[in-house]
């Protein structure tokens, strides 16, 4: 793909506008959950806002990422950010609780297309050398969408109207589209395969991951863990995984490739970046409510302690492609692996000594380092391995494997805090109470359980992931 400087930063400023815009409306609804609840009722099915939006990312991600290599990023790129924004007009219209959470999974369908499509690009556009600049902004929209989702949310909600958190989209989206019919430079589509597109694979995953979902929302919850409903919804599961498998063996063009999982080199990273995903969620939900609860920080100081993660994760990515250039992909994956590990570990030992607020800040930003140089080691070093027709799906596999650990991570972390916290916040009469030796029991569970996936995911890379380098190119000269 060629383009000059000029053309090259118009559209890098339409690639993080939407990718803003998507990262932000997975958390924008979650303050304004009074309101829409109050307008629309049912608050029992509100976490299948965010529950659709999540699921519809993650199944649509991959089929994006085939479609992707085979017609080009600009029609898939321009095409789903026309249809989430289509979603988010919908969703303003929404007349009861059932329509929103479909018109969700709508928004959801484009979000998955601007999220393996954006990154597909920044492989495209950029060398490895300059990638790492290019993930340290992506991981900044991130970051900062992470932040001012819910403040947004919260906003709209009690300034204004909730159905204005949808409606905010469309002028910056519009102004996005514009820009990338001004400055996506032409494409010179290479790949031969245009074989039938393999619906039965897709849907096969969409059943798949829905059940996975329904199974962590409504578990623990709806019903326990060991009821009859979650393990039939189990049983389900893993036989949807064979049977989605099956299918994709069959294929003749499969939207998750074979050669995806069958060369370590693309198959290890992408299991990486899953347990990466795991990791992520646990101070993502829980450090806020441990600093609220235990250290008795305001809402405002609370989400601060986050923000050192928040604020660590774009600013090592800026010097990761230093660290991947010099010392290898491999090795760069593997201080990041490691620094995750020291940064969680060190904060369980901070719960049990009655640590300053300023440590809990240092170890996230710590935590926000080590992710930091880890997953632009991973993503850069599988575009690097791969050509022009294969980085879609290749690209597109990361993201759905990140996304999967995500939600599980969101159930897992969830449970665990729970069920060690014992309910240490709890609503009676009115009146919210806190047992802070009980939020702090579920900090630590959840955290060691993190502490356990950061672990296997250096072990995972130390034994598994082959030596890569831009020094290599019997490796990365490799097509798909």
């Amino acid at each position: 793909m060629t383009g000059g400087p000029a053309q090259r930063r118009g559209l890098l400023a339409a690639l993080l506008l939407v990718m803003f815009l998507a990262a932000m409306d997975s958390s924008v609804t979650a303050t304004a959950a009074p309101q829409i609840v109050t307008d629309l009722g049912d608050g029992a099915a509100f976490s299948w806002l965010l529950a659709a939006y999540v699921l519809a990312v993650t199944v649509s991600v991959p089929l994006y990422g085939k479609l992707a290599d085979t017609h080009g990023r600009r029609p898939v790129l321009v095409g789903g950010t026309l249809l989430f924004l289509a979603g988010s007009a919908l969703c303003a219209a929404g007349w009861s609780l059932p329509s929103l959470i479909a018109f969700r999974f709508v928004q959801g369908l484009g979000a998955g297309a601007i999220q393996g499509t954006v990154q597909t690009m920044a492989g495209d556009l950029y060398e490895p050398h300059e990638r790492g600049r290019i993930q340290a902004g992506l991981a900044s929209v991130w970051s900062v969408a992470a932040l001012t989702g819910p403040a947004v949310g919260g906003a709209l909600a009690q300034y204004g109207h909730w159905r204005g958190i949808f409606l905010l989209n469309l002028p910056p989206g519009l102004a996005a589209v514009w820009l990338l019919a001004r400055r996506f430079p032409r494409e010179d589509v290479r790949s031969s395969t245009r074989g039938p597109m393999d619906w039965p694979g897709a849907l096969g995953l969409l059943l798949t991951c829905a059940t996975l979902m329904t199974l962590l929302v409504q578990g623990g919850t709806a019903w326990p863990w060991n009821s009859v409903q979650s393990c039939a919804l189990l049983t389900v599961f893993l036989l949807l995984v064979l049977g989605t498998a099956r299918i994709e063996r069959r294929a003749v063009e499969p939207f998750m490739p074979g050669w995806v999982w069958r060369r370590r080199e693309l198959a290890i990273p992408s299991l990486a970046l899953g347990l990466l995903g795991v990791i992520m969620t646990a101070p993502m939900l829980l450090l806020p409510v441990y600093a609220q609860a235990v250290l008795g920080l305001g809402p405002v100081a609370g989400a601060a302690v986050l923000a050192g993660m928040t604020f660590g994760w774009p600013t090592a990515a800026v010097f990761s492609s230093r660290l991947y250039l010099r010392i290898g992909f491999r090795a760069a994956a593997l201080t990041g692996a490691t620094t995750v590990t020291v940064a969680l570990s060190a904060t369980v030992y901070l719960t049990l000594s009655d640590a300053p607020t300023v440590l809990f800040v240092a170890m996230s930003t710590l935590l926000g380092v080590g992710l930091g140089l880890l997953q632009p080691s991973l993503l850069v070093g599988v575009q690097a391995a791969v050509g022009w027709d294969g980085r879609g799906v290749a690209t597109a596999n990361l993201m759905f494997c990140r996304e999967t650990g995500q939600s599980v991570g969101a159930a897992l972390f969830g449970a665990l805090f729970n069920a060690a916290g014992n309910n240490g916040i709890a609503v009676a009469a009115g009146c919210v109470t806190v047992c802070e030796e009980r939020v702090a029991a579920g900090l630590q569970y959840a955290y060691l359980a993190g502490v356990g996936f950061a672990a296997g995911t250096v072990l995972l890379l130390l034994l598994r992931m082959p030596r890569m380098s831009l020094r290599s190119p019997a490796k990365l000269g490799q097509e798909a």
